[in-house]
């Protein structure tokens, strides 16, 4: 018996963000061909500065069920994040 989770195609997943800018958050996917997403990128709004912050190793269990992916946060592909209390600097 594998103890890695299996998907059918249209079968929905839960999503969670570790690390940068959406930690902690989750969100919920369907998946179109009985797998998770390798990457994710994202649009995060900090202090109203959009940047798109890319989620990648993920990892997959299942519980109660239903499978849950852990995403993490890929600061390389990513964009910068600027600080907030450095914008208007030179």
């Amino acid at each position: 018996m594998s103890d890695t989770p299996t998907l059918e195609r249209g079968e929905e997943y839960v999503v969670f963000y570790a690390g940068g800018p959406a930690d902690g958050q989750t969100d919920r996917r369907i998946s179109p061909d009985g797998a998770w997403d390798e990457e994710i990128t994202v649009v995060v709004a900090v202090d109203g500065m959009e940047s798109l912050v890319t989620y990648a190793r993920p990892e997959a269990r299942e519980v109660g069920g239903q499978v849950q992916v852990t995403y993490h946060w890929d600061e390389p592909d990513s964009e910068p994040i600027e600080d907030p209390d450095a914008r208007g600097e030179f």
